[in-house]
């Protein structure tokens, strides 16, 4: 322990699981993982929610793909352990390859990089039955031993809420900025400040919000009919002073694209704003 960490009375050891650690103003420890010599990432975007069934994955896909489109190249790092779906959308399937010097990163049809627990099972419906610590530190080795190459971008899937995963990638993850994903229900408003305030306490930029589930449009009449009730994104957003980077709504198309995994195909006219931003 160094002289300033006794002063401070803990270490970055002992404040690891701490949700204060990257804001406590007497802290002066980086808990940054660093990479390794084979990964050069220019901007790491984290995409999160307040609460799971928002459709989370399918905007990490998205916006991969719209940047992938721009001809950038793009890696998708699948932190959601418990419920990975990101290479299943790509049609991903192969074991990821190990050599001495770390893990090589599946490649999709479009090229986008990818790294998920069901790469690395004996089979895709294996649960993976594991407490927080252990998969809070696989999703660090999926930072710092995979080898990502040269990435303009790398998206990180996270499993909802403000539990171990997101904490630990704000913590040793240089996380350049994040997407709140939202749907427009009534708990709205609590749930995407939860995970605004989250961010905000580890210092970490938020990007905006996207709204999922907004609207279905009749395909007789094309009228928009709000399913899930009436959208209060704009207000949210205003109040919290963010932007609205998009409103998709519920598109049989995109679920087809990802019921045959073929979402490397995939170009979500609704986020074109976000790359934009991304951008």
């Amino acid at each position: 322990m160094s002289e300033q960490e006794k002063k401070d009375g803990c270490s970055a050891e002992s404040c690891s699981s701490c949700a204060q650690a990257g804001s406590c103003p007497s802290k002066k420890i980086d808990m940054k993982v660093p990479a390794n010599q084979y990964t050069n990432v220019k901007k790491v975007i984290g995409i999160i929610s307040g609460k799971g069934g928002v459709g989370k994955s399918m905007v990490t896909a998205s916006l991969a793909r719209l940047m992938r489109e721009k001809g950038y190249s793009v890696g998708i790092l699948d932190a959601d352990i418990t419920g990975p779906s990101i290479p299943k959308m790509y049609g991903v399937h192969d074991h990821a390859m190990g050599a001495e010097e770390g893990m090589f990163p599946c490649i999709a049809q479009d090229e986008t990089r990818i790294m998920s627990v069901n790469l690395l099972l004996d089979s895709e419906d294996t649960p993976v039955i594991w407490r927080g610590p252990v998969i809070a530190g696989v999703v660090t080795q999926f930072w710092n031993e995979v080898l990502w190459g040269d990435l303009d971008y790398l998206f990180i899937d996270m499993p909802p809420g403000t539990g171990d995963v997101p904490l630990t990638v704000f913590q040793s993850l240089p996380v350049d900025g994040v997407v709140i994903v939202t749907s427009p229900q009534d708990l709205v408003s609590m749930i995407v400040k939860k995970a605004y305030h989250m961010a905000e306490a580890m210092n970490i930029p938020v990007l905006g919000i996207v709204e999922n589930y907004s609207y279905l449009k009749c395909p007789d009449c094309g009228k928009e009919i709000s399913v899930f009730g009436e959208s209060h994104i704009d207000e949210i957003a205003n109040e919290l002073g963010l932007k609205v980077l998009g409103k998709m709504p519920i598109d049989p198309k995109l679920a087809e694209m990802v019921e045959e995994e073929r979402f490397y195909e995939v170009t979500n006219e609704y986020l074109k704003d976000a790359a934009t931003v991304l951008e």
